[in-house]
């Protein structure tokens, strides 16, 4: 009798490999849905770029290493380039995208084997890639839409997406200057810029973009994912052990620190329901590839990545952190796996 051996993390999830990944895009389609509602149709274009790119990628890579296209139906291209689309600001340059889901696929997957055997999560790899070499690009978030003096329209996307100027000849960070008068960009934007100018957490809070528990758009775009991630886990697509450790460890770490110091430091509820939380703790750090595989080594790894959170967002340079977080936890995997194996049953402890 045959036997098929397979290289580790060994999942015991009856669903084959196409039908996971599928789910779990599924699973992002509330978040995908806040996301247009609030900041307009800018994010669904960067998603179908990226989706594009993904698999022309993909196709080349398997060409070029001599597999089978048919790989291509495995959706792994597709989570990578729907992980993209939604990390970047809706009117992101069209080729800032291009760059980053191709060297997501060519470099952070296929370099290193393809899929199952990165070891980094290549979404947050491309990501961070883009972050630091195109900064300004990187960080022109727009306020949502009810915030914008000149709300963006479905054509003005496609125009600045594709020549940089929205119909009207605005570009994406004039449109943000325009609103600036009046609130920043984001939440956690907002708090950090206004930190360093020296106001207060009491001060900062009272621009219009704070309206609600946690910001306007954004804590609805986090409870769209948090909906998403709980069908994860009723699925099974997921564990528990990484979102939970996450998320408590962000809670505890943020309320220690802003009880201690509550005008400088941000609060539990906006670290919580702002920024790419939700999206980060289930459908980012959760990589069955790139994560720890052990029981204990999943909640060392959820609360590791939950106080780097806390950490960079608070002393760092980036407003958000989510995506360094991930990938100097991924660094410690093997070590993290290596000290939480399970004993062998009998052998000497």
């Amino acid at each position: 009798m045959a036997l098929t051996i397979s290289s580790s993390p060994h999942d015991s999830t009856p669903l084959d490999t196409p039908t996971l990944m599928r789910r779990v895009c599924y699973c992002l389609i509330p978040g995908i849905a806040a996301q247009w509602w609030f900041f307009g149709a800018g994010s669904l274009i960067q998603i179908a770029l990226a989706v594009l790119t993904a698999y022309g990628a993909e196709a080349l890579v398997l060409r070029l290493r001599g597999r089978r296209l048919s790989q291509l139906k495995d959706n792994s291209a597709l989570l990578t380039a729907l992980l993209i689309g939604i990390a970047l600001p809706a009117l992101a340059p069209w080729w800032l995208v291009v760059i980053g889901t191709a060297f997501a696929i060519i470099v952070a997957k296929h370099l290193y084997g393809g899929i199952g055997q990165n070891l980094f999560n290549p979404a947050m790899v491309a990501y961070v890639l883009l972050l630091v070499s195109f900064p300004l690009h990187m960080t022109s978030w727009l306020p949502p839409l009810e915030l914008q003096l000149y709300p963006v329209t479905f054509a003005d996307s496609v125009s600045a997406i594709f020549t940089g100027f929205t119909l009207d000849g605005f570009s994406p960070h004039q449109l943000r200057e325009l609103a600036d008068g009046t609130t920043m960009a984001t939440p956690l934007d907002t708090l950090k810029t206004g930190f360093t100018q020296g106001h207060t957490h009491s001060e900062i809070i009272t621009t219009p973009v704070f309206a609600g528990l946690a910001g306007i758009g954004w804590q609805w775009v986090n409870l769209a994912y948090l909906a998403g991630g709980l069908i994860m886990l009723r699925l099974k697509l997921i564990s528990w052990p990484i979102p939970v450790a996450i998320l408590a460890s962000l809670l505890l770490f943020s309320l220690i620190g802003f009880l201690m110091a509550p005008d400088s430091t941000i609060g539990p509820t906006l670290h919580l329901l702002s920024g790419a939380t939700m999206l980060g703790a289930f459908f980012i750090a959760t990589d069955p590839v790139s994560a720890a595989t052990t029981f204990k080594g999943r909640l060392i790894y959820g609360v590791l990545i939950g106080l780097l959170i806390y950490l960079i967002r608070t002393f760092g340079g980036y407003p958000d952190a989510i995506a360094f977080a991930v990938l100097l936890a991924n660094m410690t995997v093997p070590m993290i796996d290596a000290l939480t194996k399970p004993s062998t049953y009998g052998a000497a402890r």
